[in-house]
C-alpha cells in the first residue's frame, strides 16, 4: 500500500468543495509533509481553507492557472511535489453557456499535468473523472462495464480528459489512477454561481422563496457525501491496483430529483409547493454506479446513510449564512 506520510501533496482545486474536504482528511489522517492548494478561484473560496490553515501550518495556497504550463510547473518545483491530485475542472452549467471554452480549458489543464508527469517533475497523478462521462444509464448498475455516450460539453470533456490521462499510462508508464464519482453533496459545496441541486434548494428554502423542478423531476442520481468521497480518493491513491483504471464510486442507490427537493423540504420545515417547469437541456434521466466496484477493488463503501448526511449539510449552511453571499 502507498502512503501519504511525509509526502509533499498538490492539490488542484483544493479551495473547492470536494478539495478542502479532501485536505481536511489527510490532515487528520494521512501525516503529510506539506500540501499544496494550486487554485485559479473560479469557484474555490479561502473560507472553504479557513479551519485546514489554522491546523496545519504546512498548507500552502498558490494562486494559478493549471492551463498555464509555466506556472503549474513552477508550483510543482518550488514545492517538490511527490503526488498531484487533480479535482481542477470547469463545472457543467458553465458548459452549458460556453461550451467551446469549457471543453478547452478541461483538456489543455489535463494535457499540462500529464506533460509534468511524463517528464518526472512528480511521481503519481490521480485525476478526477466524473460520472456525466457516462450519460443516462444505459444498463444497470454504471461502472467499468458502461458505455460512454457524454451528454453535455462538460460530460464529452470529462471523457476527452479521462482518455488523454489513461493514455500516458498505457504508452509512457506513467502512475495514474483515475477516480469517477457520481452526485456529490455536503457542507462546503457552492451555493451561487453554478450551483448544484442540493445548495440550490437550500438557498430557497431557506429565505421561503419559489423552488422549481426542471421536467418531471424523475430523473434519478446517486448521491454520495462529500466526507465518503474523499476517503474513497485516498484509497484510490494507496491501492496499486487503482492504476491505469477508473474506479466508480458512489452508494448505487438511485434517488429522484423530486425526492431528494422533498427530503429537503421536510428538513427545512418548507411547505411551499413545488413549481415543474421544463426540462434542462443535456440533463440525464438516470444515475446509479456500480457500488460493488470500489468496494472490491480498494475495499471502500460509503459510510454516511443519505438522510444523515443531508442533516449534516443542511446544519452546516444554518450555521454558515456568509455560504449564500
Amino acid at each position: 500500500m502507498n502512503s501519504l506520510k511525509n509526502k509533499n501533496v498538490l492539490i488542484t482545486g483544493g479551495a473547492g468543495f470536494i478539495g478542502s474536504h479532501l485536505i481536511d482528511l489527510m490532515i487528520e489522517q494521512e501525516d503529510p509533509r506539506k500540501i499544496v492548494v494550486a487554485s485559479n478561484f473560479f469557484l474555490g473560496k479561502m473560507s472553504n481553507l479557513k479551519e485546514a490553515l489554522q491546523v496545519f501550518p504546512e498548507l500552502i495556497v498558490e494562486r494559478c492557472e493549471l492551463t498555464d504550463l509555466e506556472e503549474i510547473k513552477d508550483v510543482v518545483l518550488n514545492h517538490s511535489i511527490d503526488i498531484f491530485f487533480n479535482l481542477a475542472a470547469i463545472p457543467l452549467p458553465t458548459s452549458l453557456l460556453k461550451p467551446e471554452w469549457s471543453i478547452k480549458k478541461n483538456v489543455d489543464m489535463t494535457i499540462n499535468v500529464c506533460q509534468l508527469l511524463r517528464e518526472g517533475f512528480f511521481n503519481t497523478l490521480i485525476q478526477y473523472s466524473s460520472s456525466e462521462a457516462l450519460g443516462t444509464v444505459r444498463q444497470l448498475p454504471m461502472g467499468n462495464n458502461h458505455p460512454s455516450f457524454p451528454e453535455t460539453p462538460y460530460a464529452a470533456s470529462k471523457l476527452a480528459t479521462d482518455h488523454i490521462a489513461l493514455s500516458y499510462h498505457n504508452t509512457y508508464g506513467c502512475d495514474i489512477a483515475l477516480i469517477r464519482p457520481f452526485n456529490q453533496y455536503g457542507p462546503r459545496q457552492n451555493a451561487n454561481t453554478y450551483s448544484a441541486l442540493i445548495p440550490k434548494i437550500i438557498k430557497k428554502m431557506r429565505k421561503h422563496e419559489e423552488v422549481f423542478i426542471t421536467g418531471d423531476g424523475l430523473q434519478t442520481r446517486d448521491f454520495n457525501f462529500v466526507k465518503d468521497t474523499v476517503d474513497a480518493t485516498i484509497e484510490v491513491y494507496k491501492n496499486p491496483v487503482t492504476r491505469g483504471k477508473i474506479t466508480h464510486v458512489g452508494t448505487g442507490i438511485e434517488r429522484t430529483i423530486l425526492s431528494v427537493t422533498q427530503k429537503t423540504a421536510e428538513l427545512m420545515n418548507y411547505t411551499r409547493e413545488l413549481i415543474f417547469t421544463e426540462e434542462r437541456i443535456g440533463d440525464v434521466k438516470r444515475h446509479c454506479a456500480d457500488a460493488l466496484e470500489a468496494k472490491n477493488t480498494i475495499g471502500w463503501e460509503p459510510k454516511t446513510s443519505f438522510d444523515t448526511g443531508m442533516e449534516e449539510t443542511i446544519e452546516w449552511y444554518k450555521s454558515h449564512p456568509e455560504a449564500f453571499d
